[in-house]
């Protein structure tokens, strides 16, 4: 469970820092992310910015790659001739962007949102990519395991280190189950809010974020809730919604194959199994579900600050 859940560096970025390997003085694996070169002689990094490169960083550019894959293509199509029907590939696309375009977009920015369907449409579907990946096996690691098999029949003499590579690549991960991830976007949120609420307020928002007809003495205290405390509570709302549903579901699926090992037995295999597959189809449910709800929501609390209260 913590291997599949847990973020850990797989290719070294350091700046500044000096290289210490094993048996050198100043080695320290415990308290340092340690690394193998291809001589295989453990080493880590002293000083200097670690920018290491993560697991669910290269999750990410998975996703973000496989959405080039989609939407280029589509987009090249359907500039071409955007009132024929292409094919069903391009009218899924067209499909899925429409919907969002007029029932979370309009609906929310009453018809303002021209300048923002750019960053929603991103946002969607980059966590929907994100969420979705998270729910493959991981396939790196599922090659490498077929290809130490392989070696292990004596079919291969060793595991190519590409293989290796690959496999800590595609770790399977589920990168928007990481709170820097959810943080970043909803930080993200929380910078557009405060540029929209300026584009169309202009400096008086900082005036015009307390209501009408607050009295004076509460005026400070109520400027500070709806100033700061309250666009803040929202974004950190939209951090944890999304990391925690993102969470529990992978926990849950883990739990359940787990009591196959707790209790030893063979009988509890099909019950545990099955509930995994019920709990995995109700997963794939709340993907695209909290996709939906973080764009909406950000929509939402753009539209909030257009316009005074």
């Amino acid at each position: 469970m913590a291997h599949h859940l847990g973020d850990a560096p797989i290719f070294p970025l350091n700046f500044g820092g000096t290289i210490v390997t094993e048996g050198q003085p100043g080695y320290d694996a415990e308290n340092h992310d340690v690394f193998v070169n291809h001589d295989g002689v453990k080493y880590h990094y002293v000083g200097g910015l670690d920018l290491h490169i993560t697991k669910r960083v290269t999750m990410m550019w998975i996703a973000c790659f496989f959405m080039f894959l989609v939407f280029i293509p589509a987009a090249n199509l359907i500039s071409k001739n955007p009132k024929k029907v292409h094919n069903k590939f391009t009218s899924g696309v067209e499909a899925f962007v429409s919907y969002l375009k007029e029932n979370v977009v309009d609906s929310s920015l009453d018809h303002h949102g021209h300048s923002y369907y750019h960053y929603i449409f991103s946002l969607f579907f980059f966590i929907l990519f994100c969420n979705l990946f998270g729910l493959i096996p991981s396939v790196g690691e599922l090659t490498v395991a077929a290809s130490d098999g392989l070696v292990a029949l004596g079919v291969m003499d060793h595991t190519p280190h590409a293989l290796h590579t690959f496999g800590e690549v595609w770790s399977g991960i589920t990168p928007t189950g990481d709170i820097s991830v959810t943080l970043s976007l909803a930080s993200i949120t929380l910078l557009t809010i405060y540029g929209t609420a300026f584009s169309y307020q202009g400096i008086s928002f900082v005036a015009h974020a307390v209501p009408k007809g607050v009295p004076l003495l509460l005026w400070p205290l109520m400027w500070a809730l709806e100033f700061i405390v309250t666009h803040i509570a929202r974004s950190f709302a939209l951090t944890m919604r999304l990391l925690a549903n993102m969470t529990a579901g992978h926990v849950m699926i883990l739990a359940l194959l787990g009591f196959i090992f707790m209790s030893e037995s063979w009988l509890i295999a099909p019950v545990s199994v099955l509930s995994s597959v019920l709990i995995y189809f109700l997963e794939l449910l709340v993907a695209f579900l909290q996709a939906f709800i973080f764009s909406l929501l950000t929509t939402v609390f753009i539209g909030t600050v257009m316009h005074r209260h």
